[in-house]
């Protein structure tokens, strides 16, 4: 079992979709990889010999942030937004979607679960 950036990786996928189980590698980044490290992308990850994976383990952690790194990189970035009071910011600081959705009928997901408001029924026409 290849564990690299405190993650197991599936034993059973190719190598090439098993680094993406890692927080910050994408499919592109883990092509990257794997060509330094002169690693063939269609290998299992259970057929990977040690010295294997301690090229992959050496190129991530000389080229890229992964995991515990990458997550806070992002905090970092969404909080600065937040202090500097951007548009974007004030979207993460109400929990409502940034990046444009329509929030009138969707996002429920971001909003939560609905909160009833009372009056909201519509009074029959007087005529």
């Amino acid at each position: 079992m290849a564990r690299i950036a405190g993650v197991d990786l599936p034993k059973n996928k190719k190598v090439l979709y098993g680094l993406q189980y890692i927080y910050g590698i994408g499919r592109q980044t883990s092509w990257d990889i794997l060509s330094k490290a002169k690693v063939n992308p269609d290998k299992k990850v259970a057929d990977l010999n040690d010295q294997e994976v301690a090229e992959i383990r050496a190129v991530m952690t000389a080229d890229y942030k992964v995991e515990g790194a990458a997550r806070s990189e992002v905090q970092q970035n969404i909080k600065r937004l937040m202090d500097i009071g951007s548009y974007r910011g004030l979207r993460h600081r109400k929990s409502l979607p940034t990046r444009g959705q329509r929030t009138r009928t969707n996002s429920r997901t971001r909003k939560g679960k609905r909160k009833t408001v009372a009056g909201k029924k519509k009074t029959p026409a007087k005529k």
